[in-house]
């Protein structure tokens, strides 16, 4: 039966020191490149898998992040999901899911020290309370896409009033001047945001908005909007949709009533969700830069690990206007 290789077998094999390959295996920044490399080619000639837990007692931590999201449901979540598990991966350390898709579901079974080394909040429903508990453990964490701003905690945000801002500067542009937006839900920062960047880019070009409404972040809450709209008479010439979801349902819902996207009415969407590239009309929308935003929260959150002292700044990331189908120059009477 062949013998389990070692940490000592592969320092005999590289001709270092046991610290050595134990500061390599451990990522740690204190060792020559030409030494990591030496460590690295032994591992590989005597196939030396290191043990997870073994490394983990070295580190004295779990080896694991965990990460807090509301539902899979939503195209934005995934593609920060999978940067985030990716980075982590490629630092030596396992992703931990935790979905609270409720919000009385009550404390948060990662948030203990013996199971996870940090955690990331991302869009958390219950927000402040777990800011607390976090801040109460000791547990190091960082906000991705969060409602508040929390003087001690390093966040990562989108410039939501930037989105909105250029997505109806978009429909200005194209000659619209009766402009609407429908939002998700009122109580997220985001949708304010967003109908914030909208307010402005009317009031640069003076004029003001044709009408706002809020409903969920749903298909059938932007179908029944739209619905509503339409009987009451009352449609401008564009829509600016806080979601791509919401977005949909108002294409589906005037479609039916034969009225043509973009032929007589555009329509902005915001998310990039990633399917709506692939119906007809293509929708044009506002994406989230989902990657640096993974990127810059698992970097964020590793420094804080390291007990490097972070700064509790606020990084904005800017979003993209993604022009595709859905909206034309106005149609003149």
């Amino acid at each position: 039966m062949e013998a389990k290789m070692n940490i000592h077998d592969v320092a005999k094999k590289s001709g270092l020191s046991v610290v050595t390959v134990s500061r390599v295996l451990n990522n740690l920044p204190s060792v020559r490149e030409a030494n990591r490399q030496k460590v690295l080619k032994a591992m590989e000639e005597l196939n030396y898998q290191p043990n997870s837990a073994a490394r983990s007692l070295v580190r004295g931590k779990t080896g694991v992040i965990g990460m807090s999201i509301t539902n899979f449901n939503d195209s934005f979540y995934d593609r920060v999901i999978r940067v985030v598990n990716r980075k982590l991966a490629a630092q030596g350390y396992f992703l931990a899911l935790s979905i609270a898709e409720n919000e009385d579901e009550g404390d948060n079974f990662l948030f203990q020290k013996d199971r996870v080394d940090g955690i990331i909040l991302l869009s958390p429903l219950e927000e402040k309370a777990y800011v607390e508990e976090l801040k109460r453990k000791n547990i190091p964490f960082v906000l991705l896409d969060n409602q508040f701003q929390h003087e001690d905690v390093p966040s990562v945000v989108v410039d939501n009033y930037q989105g909105g801002y250029e997505a109806t500067k978009h429909l200005l542009d194209l000659g619209h001047t009766q402009i609407a937006y429908i939002g998700g839900p009122s109580v997220f920062l985001s949708v304010a945001e967003r109908k914030r960047g909208y307010v402005q880019a009317l009031e640069d070009a003076g004029l003001t908005p044709f009408g706002t409404e809020y409903c969920s972040f749903t298909v059938s809450g932007g179908y029944e909007v739209a619905k509503r709209w339409i009987r009451e008479d009352k449609l401008p010439t564009a829509f600016f949709s806080g979601d791509d979801f919401i977005a949909l349902g108002m294409v589906q819902a005037l479609r039916e009533e034969g009225i043509r996207v973009p032929h007589d009415i555009s329509i902005v969407g915001f998310d990039d969700q990633q399917f709506v590239g692939e119906f007809y009309p293509r929708l044009t929308t506002v994406r989230q830069p989902e990657a640096q935003m993974g990127n810059i929260g698992v970097d964020l959150l590793l420094k804080m690990i390291n007990g490097e002292v972070m700064p509790p700044a606020v990084t904005k990331l800017a979003p993209q206007l993604l022009i595709r189908e859905s909206t034309a120059s106005v149609r003149l009477p």
